[in-house]
């Protein structure tokens, strides 16, 4: 019994070695005596994280093709298709075709127990499985139902969040089935897809017109409307370690949704179906915008918001009551002092305060001390400039700067007090991390984990009784669980993720070979770390001042726009560059994963590929303001 799984790849290296190692240790003999013969392809797209080699290398029976570009999910799962077909020409010969995402693990019986399914029931067309997350939680999207306007609109909206098992507002996810109970459903996921070959030969391949999101549903529905059925099989599970490449939270994932369904609609609706359809997933789209971007700005001002308001309230009381006992007059100063003057005040010390990272987090009391210093030394400069007659009181812009810095230190204690994101003002101690395995292999893992991290306190135990584990967990402070992957099958492994999801640790999987560790917050590897020790360009301080340098030359360039512009040999992109860095879309030299009018290797001409890197890497490594400048000023007349 010939079974073909097709597994598409964009840098994902170390997921996808999981996923063949789980693949290749599986269980191929069916009940009848009978065995699958697996025949594996990898379709990469394009990847430079070095997985191809890693699949000729490690796993030489499998087939690959390797893409020149990314193109998409459905044409990468098309061209093996394609070749898959070739091969199983023979009729006569059952065969089963599976598409699995790189991010999953399966149990040892997965397909043993799939494919047993799909022989005794000739209805199937096609079969999806339980899926849970990295760290054991069951993930809905194991079964779909059909996405009627009213359904998407209660997904895209939130709605469904609320009301999770009701049989129609949750349509979407099929909430009112139950997670442990085998049913016909009406849309499979795209991370593990199985159907019958006899099904690809009907309805052919997956939608190339979806290039991510939507080809599930397309390709599900078609083998419904083909007169088979699809179905939903909770009796084996894999891991989906969900949202490795994807931000499902973002407005990005919400218009691409949109877009899928959109070409959904217009294949399978029509009329007023359609236009009705289209207007309620953009009034939901909409919904959706406007909150995330309320929710945004809520965030962002929010706190700064409340110490200016505390600080003005201090200020005022202040003025009020020396203008009373000092000057015998509550009406001493002016209400310009009040409306224009104070406010001026509080905004300089608060932006000074900024600068130092006052408001960065982890919080930092030094930080805001030291950025109010910063401001009332300013502000007693500038005050000393004044005329006589603006100069409404030295003693009051001393206090109600040491106002404004009490005040805001205790808006961080009480957000530290009652548990605020961000704001702890020490540090949580890091729990420690429990190895399972032998004593063997947990010693290597343990070693290995702390070559990773350092200052980890790792508890080894080979007990893999679940109420064992919970109190050792709970008596040592656990905060990450290490299965050995050489040690625990993966059958084992998801049943004690999902019997200890209730604990709120992080689950990771040591492979039997590897200097790496894979879980859910991604990969501990030596290459990991090495990366993001050169981020240094990313920290809070530097994006800060990164930001404020892009907004000061922009603003200059186009003030001086009359002289400079007749200068530059790119003439049509002036204006534009500078206002898309004055926006934010773009800063003036860009680095990895920030888009920049200028490279880190334009600091000079003519660089060699290899030498450009090197200059990436310690231009990130090695930030400062001034090589920002520099390559400006380099530029200066190719803006």
């Amino acid at each position: 019994m010939l079974f073909s799984i097709v597994i598409v790849n964009y840098n994902v290296k170390y997921f996808l070695r999981q996923c063949l190692a789980s693949v290749y240790g599986s269980e191929r003999r069916l009940a009848d005596g009978s065995e699958l013969e697996l025949d594996v392809w990898v379709v990469d797209n394009d990847s430079v994280d070095g997985s191809v080699d890693m699949v000729r290398q490690e796993f030489p029976q499998t087939h690959i093709i390797a893409n020149r570009e990314n193109v998409g999910f459905a044409k990468a799962n098309n061209s093996a298709l394609a070749q898959i077909r070739e091969k199983a020409s023979n009729p006569d010969i059952s065969h089963f075709i599976l598409l699995l995402n790189p991010d999953t693990v399966v149990e040892k019986d997965t397909f043993v127990k799939c494919a047993e399914f799909m022989l005794s029931h000739a209805d199937c067309g096609g079969l999806c499985v339980k899926m849970v997350d990295g760290e054991g939680r069951f993930l809905k999207e194991s079964k779909r139902g059909f996405p009627t306007p009213e359904a998407s609109f209660y997904k895209i909206s939130g709605l469904i969040h609320l009301f999770p098992h009701n049989r129609r507002i949750a349509a979407y996810y099929m909430g009112h089935l139950p997670e442990d109970e085998t049913n016909e459903i009406e849309i499979m996921p795209g991370a593990f897809l199985m159907f019958r070959s006899e099904v690809y030969e009907k309805i052919g391949g997956l939608d190339e017109s979806y290039f991510m999101y939507g080809e599930d549903i397309d390709f599900s529905w078609r083998i419904r409307l083909a007169g088979w059925k699809n179905y939903y099989l909770p009796t084996t599970h894999i891991i989906h370690y969900k949202g490795e490449s994807t931000k499902k939270g973002s407005m990005n994932y919400v218009y691409t949704f949109y877009n899928a369904m959109s070409i959904f609609v217009r294949r399978y609706f029509s009329g007023g179906g359609a236009r009705m359809f289209n207007l309620l997933l953009q009034l939901a789209i909409w919904l959706r915008a406007v909150a995330a971007g309320a929710g945004r700005v809520l965030r962002s001002v929010a706190v700064p918001a409340v110490d200016f308001a505390a600080a003005y309230g201090g200020f005022v009381l202040i003025k009020q009551l020396w203008a009373t006992y000092w000057a015998d007059n509550i009406d001493y100063y002016p209400s310009e002092y009040t409306a224009w003057v104070i406010p001026a005040y509080i905004l300089i010390l608060m932006l000074c305060s900024w600068l130092q990272g006052g408001y960065d987090r982890p919080v930092r009391l030094w930080r805001i001390v030291r950025g109010m210093a910063v401001g009332v030394v300013l502000l007693l400069a500038f005050y000393s400039l004044l005329d006589e007659s603006q100069r409404y009181s030295r003693m009051l812009l001393l206090a109600g700067s040491l106002w404004t810095l009490l005040s805001t230190i205790a808006i961080r204690l009480l957000l530290s007090a009652v548990g605020a994101k961000g704001f702890a003002l020490r540090a949580r101690k890091r729990g420690g991390t429990l190895i399972v395995g032998s004593d063997k292999e947990t010693a290597r893992v343990a070693e290995l984990y702390r070559s990773l991290q350092a200052e980890v306190s790792v508890t080894s135990t080979s007990d893999m009784e679940v109420h064992h584990l919970r109190d050792i967990i709970r008596i040592n402070h656990i905060e990450d669980v290490v299965f050995c992957g050489r040690d625990i099958d993966m059958q084992r492994i998801i049943s004690l993720m999902t019997s200890l999801r209730t604990t709120g640790v992080q689950y990771r999987i040591a492979p039997t070979e590897g200097d790496y560790i894979i879980g859910t917050g991604g990969i501990l590897s030596a290459d990991e770390l090495y990366i993001a020790d050169l981020d240094t360009v990313g920290t809070a301080t530097n994006r800060r001042h990164k930001r404020l340098l892009d907004i000061g030359v922009a603003l200059l360039l186009i003030v001086f726009s009359p002289v400079l512009f007749w200068f530059q040999k790119r003439k049509k992109s002036y204006f534009s560059d500078c206002m898309r860095v004055l926006v934010g879309n773009r800063t003036w030299v860009g680095y990895t994963g920030c888009k920049g009018v200028f490279s880190p290797s334009d600091i000079t001409d003519n660089l060699p590929h290899d030498t450009a890197d090197r200059f990436m890497l310690r231009y990130m490594r090695h930030y400062r303001p001034a090589t920002d400048m520099a390559i400006i000023l380099h530029n200066w007349n190719r803006l």
